[in-house]
């Protein structure tokens, strides 16, 4: 079965192809919800979970799918990604404004990590997305798709248009040397 890229589904699926549109959604729907889970807070939860997210955020991105004009075969991934973070804030602004309903054990320990221990985390954070910042298009879509998305090498290669998964490993492999290259140089010194 012939690969087909992102840019050519998204164009059939502008032009009102349901197939397209269905193929892109089955293509990178697995890979949003493996990426969104746990990005929403536990006491921000609802009786939403993970599905409910990425399916809103789905939603939301097809509705305004002739808006979304892609610079690179991985700019849609990264639209996506940020719809379902703009849909995770809603959820966090709106547990915001609910009301406390219980109280809470005194006696109970935090399963939550330690101020120092989210300081740690968004600095290693922080030094990451620096050094994605810096890559090329290509580079940044690879690694976003294989780390964050947890794509695997076939829809990788389906993802950001190479002819097979292989092309799409040595890519993903020497972005990431560039990656953690970069990570390196931008790591405080102790």
């Amino acid at each position: 079965m012939p690969v087909v890229d992102t840019l050519s589904l998204l164009e059939r699926a502008r032009a009102g192809d349901e197939a397209a549109l269905d193929a892109l959604v089955a293509r990178y729907r697995p890979a949003l919800v493996r990426w969104a889970r746990g990005r929403l807070p536990v006491w921000a939860r609802d009786l939403a979970d993970t599905d409910d997210l990425v399916q809103s955020a789905l939603i939301k991105t097809i509705r305004n799918l002739d808006s979304f004009q892609p610079t690179c075969e991985a700019s849609f991934q990264q639209y996506l990604r940020q719809a379902v973070r703009n849909v995770v804030r809603d959820e966090i602004r709106g547990a915001r404004r609910r009301p406390v309903t219980a109280g809470i054990d005194p006696d109970h320990a935090s399963d939550s990590p330690s101020p120092l221990e989210r300081v740690l985390g968004r600095e290693r954070l922080a030094r990451y997305e620096d050094a994605l910042a810096r890559l090329t298009a290509a580079e940044r879509g690879a690694i976003v798709a294989r780390l964050e998305f947890g794509f695997t090498h076939r829809e990788l290669a389906a993802a950001l248009g190479k002819g097979t998964p292989d092309a799409a490993r040595k890519l993903t492999q020497k972005a990431m040397g560039r990656l953690l290259e970069l990570m390196r140089d931008a790591a405080p010194v102790e």
